[in-house]
């Protein structure tokens, strides 16, 4: 599933971030448990949380982006559920469609408005959901983090919603934008801490960009010496 920072495509419709159908639940306990059991097998996935995520009410996860697998990574390393962003088109397949409104996805639609966008994932964050976005607004072509654009920060002053940020690592060796299908590896994810409703307030956009940067470039500098010397 390709998904985008909401300043670079826009999306189509919101759900509710509360409720789930019996069919939703059931569907996502059962990939998690497969998925998760999977992503520690062939890509040695493994997750280090700074502090417990909040259980209830809104939260913007925003995470660097190496891989297809990054919604997938983020949604197996939390027992909260997770939205992420999802291209319109992958609607078009009526199967798949429900797939991923069953896992919670936000659709996009590059062909409507930047504030359309904005609006339905506040509605979803005001509702009481988790969702990711990666700020980079795009895959990293070299697995290297990219520079972080200031969209999610608006979206969580408007919503006065916590920020979490993550770093995820090794993703890219495992299936950069250059291979066509996936490969075994050895992937990290690291969650910081969070950054309160109550100091993303006190914060101007450009502040809460800076200090998110510091942050998720620390993680991923952490995440990195803790992978190479696993590999050692």
């Amino acid at each position: 599933m390709s998904v985008a920072e909401p300043t670079a495509v826009v999306a189509s419709a919101s759900q509710s971030g509360g409720r789930h159908s019996l069919f939703g639940r059931c569907l996502y306990s059962v990939l998690w448990v497969l998925c998760r059991t999977l992503g520690v097998a062939v890509l040695g996935v493994r997750t280090r949380f700074a502090e417990p995520l909040p259980k209830q009410g809104g939260l913007l996860v925003i995470s660097s982006h190496q891989s297809h697998f990054d919604p997938l990574l983020l949604g197996l390393a939390s027992n909260r559920r997770l939205s992420s962003l999802a291209r319109a088109s992958l609607y078009k397949f009526k199967p798949f469609a429900l797939l991923i409104t069953a896992l919670d996805a936000v659709p996009i639609d590059s062909k409507a408005s930047t504030l359309t966008a904005m609006k339905a994932v506040i509605r979803r964050l005001e509702g009481g959901a988790g969702v990711v976005v990666f700020p980079e607004g795009t895959r990293t072509a070299t697995g290297r983090l990219g520079e972080l654009k200031s969209g999610f920060a608006l979206l969580a002053k408007r919503a006065r919603v916590p920020i979490v940020p993550v770093a995820i690592v090794g993703a890219w060796e495992c299936w950069p934008k250059s291979r066509m299908f996936p490969r075994p590896g050895r992937v990290r994810v690291e969650f910081g801490k969070l950054l309160t409703a109550e100091e993303i307030a006190g914060m101007d956009e450009r502040q809460i960009l800076a200090e998110c940067t510091a942050r998720i470039t620390a993680l991923d500098a952490k995440a990195r010496a803790v992978r190479n010397h696993v590999n050692q």
